[in-house]
């Protein structure tokens, strides 16, 4: 309860000094919309909210599962071959400068306009370096006594890697989880700024903004927000399942 209540409170001050400010005419309601205006949209957009909300969700889903399955997987490759490692992590850091305005057209540009490829894409490479980075650097973590040990049994390498390394390296997927799965929500949605299916959360922002209705382009924003924050809490959740000693351990 203590560690909740200040970003709380903080949270409703600010919201009341901004609905202050924008009603007393300091700020014009174009340029930022009161807090009240925009609820008022939200409830009125509800429904289509949550039908963008359910369609970027489904891409990000999609595109986080996919990049942090290669992600775990080159990483593990890479920590079995140190060469191969010093090959891929610039290769991922160079992925990882991709911008999404130069990647996200070009890629709509090779699939079809009807096509969610495009977006589910972006958000598995935007989803790849920090998976793949944080699970290295779990996997080259290894005690030395485990070390000894299974080398005693006469493990082999992938024994090793499955029953040793991966566990081992658990806290740290976890850490580049927790950074991707809001990083795949706004890989989705930013990808969809740049044409192909309208039934996403970007689109529709740039189509209220197009037309001027600033309330309704921020509560589609609040609604990607929402969305982001139910996948960073979806993760928080499965690492707890995932390591319920660890949880015990700092508590």
């Amino acid at each position: 309860m203590k560690a909740v209540l200040p970003p709380v409170v903080f949270g409703v001050v600010a919201i009341a000094l901004w609905e202050l400010i924008v009603t007393a005419g300091r700020i014009a309601p174009f340029i930022l919309p009161a807090p009240s205006a925009i609820w008022e949209q939200f409830l009125e957009q509800r429904q289509n909210i949550w039908e963008a909300a359910l369609a970027s969700g489904a891409n990000a889903l999609i595109g986080l599962v996919g990049g942090t399955v290669v992600g775990v997987l080159a990483a593990m490759v890479s920590s079995r071959f140190r060469p191969l490692a010093d090959v891929s992590i610039p290769f991922a850091a160079v992925l990882n400068a991709l911008p999404i305005i130069a990647l996200a057209p070009i890629l709509n540009n090779m699939f079809e306009s009807t096509s969610s490829i495009p977006r589910r894409l972006v958000a598995g490479i935007i989803v790849f370096f920090p998976v793949f980075i944080n699970t290295l650097r779990g996997l080259r973590e290894v005690d030395p006594i485990h070390q000894e040990l299974m080398h005693t049994y006469a493990a082999s390498g992938w024994t090793f890697a499955v029953k040793v390394r991966l566990p081992g390296s658990l806290p740290h997927v976890f850490t580049g989880l927790r950074q991707a799965s809001s990083l795949a929500v706004i890989a989705a949605v930013v990808a969809e700024y740049f044409g192909g299916l309208q039934n996403g959360l970007g689109s529709r922002i740039t189509s209220a903004a197009a037309f001027t209705a600033y309330p309704r382009a921020w509560a589609f924003v609040v609604g990607a927000c929402l969305l982001g924050l139910v996948f960073y809490l979806t993760t928080l959740l499965l690492e707890r399942l995932a390591m319920p000693w660890r949880t015990r351990l700092i508590a």
